[in-house]
């Protein structure tokens, strides 16, 4: 199945490379240079994400060892010593450790099984550079361990993502829940076939997982060798009767990593999920990626088509009328550049004012928390401040974040909404000048959002809306700072010393973690910003640009004694000619991607030469 995939992006990519080379033959230049960067490179590049999600001593990193096919990864270690693995194909197998700066070191592949953060081998181990980074150089903190290796699997264009095992889902950190979770194409949840399904993983599954990821979850119950025939239908029967509590139709296989490895492939459940998760991938994400990617491609084709008009317009016209409307045309950008400039102002002050105010709540939530903190201290038992009062700190911060992102989105995607509206009115004036000066019938363009982009950003409001997603970021990136601020917790200690040393911590801990995340929130908000900003200068502008690009082509082809009238028209018949047939290519890929494959049309559709474009 991935190998059809990969057969069905490589005819996307070339249908797409036609339409730059034809971008590239009329002057388009812009627009072609924008589709080979944002679409044909992306879709050369994209790799499927898998991410393995599991408590600690669920046999994770046997499975994902029983996937490559040997036994690469560590297995044995604690949760405290465990790093975020990356698996990516290589012919020869290596590794390399990932410092959060964002410097690299190179590991001894013999090592990576015993790698371990805080670990003999991480930090001293064959004089690489491990976990705290080489002697005299201070402490760096791991952010993950790249491994590269030669595994079928891997071949397929996968990354596979082991995360670290905890003793209870709800410690997971945070940046997988609400960074790599939510940019994966599947979700590997192991449940144990010893205790499966403990109520803390129902809650994570409920309160972290369901949320974001419920349309890309495969369940795998580990460890199946424990159970004999009759038992396994028995507790598989059960398994799935609770998660359908939780999901409409969960999607479970059993699995032994152990007697995968040991060889006995046949007795493994292996083969059926692996059958499963490739069929996954390539039709229910791939087929998703591919058609977004030939949507926008179909889009910039229409782009194409206005600008080829143009050039058969410029053709007709004599040299000094050409630079006339070229004149005119490039005096009307000018006029639409303050248009532009007052939205961009317009977001500058809205974006302030929700700026302020969330400053304003987060200081207010400080301040009634640390109000209430000594009679919630006085109230409790010492043991349950000593080992509850860091956590209830993190579960209060956590859902006024929770509630507060999720504010910030919505006002940021009403800014973005209205900007929107604005820019397609101001689109459709455009098109209308254009028209008036050139003489001819132009439509609007079709204002999309993150023009050129198949990949799910902040923008995504025409799909899914930013709310979700805005929030995700915005918590993940708040608990990432917050959380070990928030750990505290006072041991051997008298009641009464106990209960003054939590009411001296806990407020301070409070305000160390607001001074963090404020920044954190005021800078993601900015992000938003500038990201609309941009957008919005890039829409206004672009069907100026491409007119006015394809427009000064036309006159550079004539003032280098380019064919004559009656030549060039004919030039722009053939690339008319062309230009359909690249459309129609476009169109048959994208509807075949939704017809069932034994009644798929051919994916090729000859596309006619065009001069200057297929060596004419």
């Amino acid at each position: 199945m991935l190998e059809s995939f990969h057969s069905r992006r490589a005819d996307v990519i070339g249908a797409l490379r036609d339409l730059v080379g034809f971008g590239e033959a009329i002057g388009a230049r812009s627009l072609a240079e924008r589709i080979r960067s944002e679409l044909v490179q992306k879709l050369e590049e994209d790799r499927f994400h898998l991410v393995v999600v599991g408590e600690f001593n669920h046999g994770k990193s046997t499975f994902v060892n029983a996937l490559l096919g040997k036994p690469v990864l560590p297995s044995g270690v604690t949760p405290t010593t465990a790093v975020i693995h990356h698996l990516e194909y290589a012919p020869e197998a290596r590794a390399e450790v990932v410092y959060t700066s964002g410097k690299r070191a190179p590991v001894p592949f013999e090592e990576v099984r015993s790698f371990t953060v805080g670990g003999e081998k991480a930090a001293h181990g064959g004089g690489h550079e491990g976990a705290h980074g080489a002697a005299g150089e201070g402490h760096e903190e791991v952010k993950h361990l790249e491994v590269y290796y030669p595994a079928d699997l891997l071949k397929e264009r996968v990354v596979l993502v082991d995360t670290p095992g905890v003793n209870d889902l709800s410690l997971q950190r945070a940046d997988i829940t609400y960074s790599y979770i939510p940019r994966s194409d599947a979700v590997l949840f192991l449940l144990d076939a010893g205790q499966p399904l403990k109520e803390s993983e129902r809650v994570f599954l409920q309160e972290k997982l369901l949320g974001q990821s419920r349309d890309k979850i495969i369940f795998v119950v580990t460890k199946r060798d424990i159970w004999d025939e009759d038992e396994e239908a028995e507790a598989l029967s059960y398994i799935r009767g609770e998660l359908a509590r939780l999901v409409k139709v969960p999607v479970v296989f059993p699995v032994s990593a152990e007697r995968s490895l040991e060889g006995k492939v046949e007795l493994s459940g292996m083969p059926e999920l692996l059958g499963h998760l490739t069929t996954f991938l390539a039709e229910e994400r791939g087929r998703i990626l591919l058609d977004n990617a030939l949507g926008e491609g179909l889009g910039g084709a229409q782009l194409l088509r206005k600008g080829l008009d143009a050039r058969r317009r410029a053709v007709q016209m004599t040299q000094e009328e050409l630079s006339r409307r070229i004149d005119l045309l490039e005096k009307d950008l000018a006029g639409q550049t303050r248009t532009i400039e007052e939205r961009r102002s317009g977001i500058r002050e809205e974006v302030a004012a929700i700026r302020a105010w969330v400053k304003r709540d987060l200081e207010r939530f400080v301040d009634d928390v640390g109000r209430q903190l000594p009679k919630i201290i006085d109230e409790a038992k010492a043991d349950e401040v000593k080992v509850h009062l860091g956590a209830f700190l993190e579960k209060t911060l956590t859902e006024w974040a929770q509630s507060e992102t999720k504010e910030i989105a919505d006002a940021l995607e009403a800014l973005a909404e209205k900007t929107i509206a604005l820019v397609r009115e101001d689109a459709r004036d455009v098109a209308r000048r254009l028209g008036d000066t050139l003489g001819m019938d132009l439509r609007a363009p079709n204002v999309e959002v993150d023009t050129f982009r198949y990949d799910v950003g902040v923008f995504a409001l025409l799909t899914i809306g930013v709310g979700v997603m805005f929030t995700n970021a915005l918590l993940g990136g708040l608990l990432t700072l917050a959380a070990p601020v928030l750990a505290i917790y006072v041991r051997d200690k008298v009641e009464a010393e106990t209960r003054k040393k939590a009411k001296e911590l806990a407020p301070e801990a409070l305000k160390e973690a607001a001074t963090r995340i404020g920044p954190k929130l005021d800078e993601m908000i900015q992000e938003f910003a500038s990201r609309l900003d941009a957008w919005v200068v890039t829409a206004g502008e672009e069907l100026h640009r491409e007119v006015i690009e394809v427009l000064k082509s036309a006159r550079d082809d004539r003032s280098k004694a380019q064919p004559g009238n009656e030549q060039a028209l004919v030039d722009c018949d053939k690339q008319a000619e062309a230009l359909g047939g690249v459309l129609s290519r476009l169109e048959s890929l994208r509807s075949s991607l939704w017809t069932p494959a034994a009644a798929a049309p051919p994916p090729e559709v000859p596309t006619p030469a065009v001069p200057g474009l297929l060596g004419e």
